[in-house]
């Protein structure tokens, strides 16, 4: 269906809440958020519409279970050594059955199963170039990037200086870790890409855990971008950034899984993750608002795509996430939601994953393209067959394989 309206449920924008709300589309586009158009379709008053999600830090070849991290009470000093940690690992050892292709169409339903629509993949071009194109998902193409900014870092593209230069030709965001770790030299990434005179508005800095106050002050004022991975600091290094700090900067910040590696097992589990973190460290509650902030303007900010993604309004793309109603204040719905309470998940205004009420968006049945999976004991329509996938991942490794970012039992 070419042109339809969602009607009758709460619409976030997210800078504003419209009760009863609508939100038409035609094509690709959000074409209105105040008056119904053709083919509407009453979503209930029991739901909620926002954009959808953007993850803005993953390893797409990484997404594999458990997690690999220090021996019980020791942690690492950079990430080196958790590097080596994971390539003798059994995990890593039993993920390397499977194909590339596989990894990637796994972290594809990581991330469509906790409402993703946008998502990073933190690996070189020529690493994923020919499979990106392919998803059923949108993993961003436009950027450049560094490994990180050490001598021990991976070498990935050309370098920091032609890199960080492609980028402000392209209008690209350049990402890259940052002061993971707290030896001499990985602390000092701040003041090296400002030695550089390589920090500034398009630079999104991964992790960030070895910041100084001076570090934050230095990377507000160059309006640089920040993604916090919290799950995965603390298990690596028993400490995440200075994130109150940060925010109080006016630092643009935003929600990042990183790998199921360290990480969280998905974007929704990761924001849990981030409130609790908060909460230990400072003795209050991180703003429900804010948290959403960090799953939708403040990425596409940082990727450089807010006339296109992360918020509803006309001549945006259609990335569409409905969520049940289940609080009252719909920041507070989304900021505790699980992969449960997802309805419908959009992509320039074609659904790629809902209930079965919602068919009639696909043209009232099936198409070819799509396949069912049972969630929470609902009959879930989705893009390709993850059903199937899961079922050859289980065959490859040779036995049941569970993986807690896919919330269904293949059927038989």
């Amino acid at each position: 269906m070419d042109s339809y309206s969602l009607v009758g449920g709460v619409v976030v924008t997210p800078q504003r809440i419209i009760k009863k709300g609508c939100l038409a589309v035609a094509g690709s586009r959000i074409v209105s958020l105040s008056s119904p158009g053709n083919n509407p379709l009453n979503v209930g008053g029991s739901s909620v519409v926002y954009p959808a999600l953007i993850n803005s830090h993953d390893h797409m070849r990484g997404n594999y279970l458990p997690r690999v991290g220090p021996p019980p009470g020791v942690f690492y000093l950079n990430w080196g050594p958790w590097d080596n940690d994971l390539k003798a690992s059994a995990a890593f050892a039993e993920r390397e059955h499977l194909s590339e292709e596989n990894k990637y169409f796994l972290s594809s339903y990581k991330n469509i199963f906790s409402g993703v629509v946008t998502v990073n993949d933190h690996f070189p071009h020529e690493l994923n170039k020919d499979l990106l194109p392919r998803l059923p998902l949108r993993a961003i193409q436009e950027y450049c990037l560094a490994h990180e900014c050490s001598s021990y870092d991976l070498k990935w593209g050309e370098g920091i200086e032609i890199e960080h230069d492609r980028a402000k030709e392209r209008d690209w965001p350049f990402i890259t870790h940052l002061e993971e770790g707290f030896d001499p030299e990985a602390m000092d990434g701040v003041e090296l890409l400002e030695r550089m005179g390589r920090l500034d508005d398009r630079c999104l800095f991964i992790h960030c855990i070895g910041f100084t106050d001076e570090d934050i002050a230095k990377v507000a004022k160059a309006k640089a971008n920040v993604s916090w991975c919290p799950a995965s600091n603390i298990l690596m290094f028993n400490v995440t950034c200075k994130i109150r700090k940060l925010l109080a900067a006016g630092v643009n910040v935003s929600i990042g899984t990183d790998s199921t590696h360290t990480g969280s097992a998905n974007l929704m589990a990761e924001i849990a993750f981030a409130r609790e973190t908060y909460r230990n460290m400072y003795g209050e509650d991180l703003a429900p608002k804010t948290i959403v902030d960090m799953v939708t303007v403040n990425p596409a900010r940082a990727f450089r795509m807010s006339d296109r993604v992360g918020s509803l309004e006309e001549g945006k793309l259609a990335d569409v996430l409905v969520l049940k109603a289940r609080v009252d204040d719909p920041y507070e719905n989304l900021a505790s939601a699980g992969m449960a309470d997802i309805e419908l998940l959009m992509m320039e205004g074609k659904p790629i994953y809902g209930e079965e009420r919602f068919l009639p968006l696909l043209g009232g049945a099936l198409p070819a393209g799509y396949s069912t999976v049972t969630v929470d004991g609902r009959k879930m329509f989705v893009s390709g067959d993850p059903s199937s996938l899961y079922k050859e991942v289980r065959r490859k490794v040779g036995f049941k394989k569970t993986l807690d970012y896919l919330p269904f039992e293949p059927e038989m």
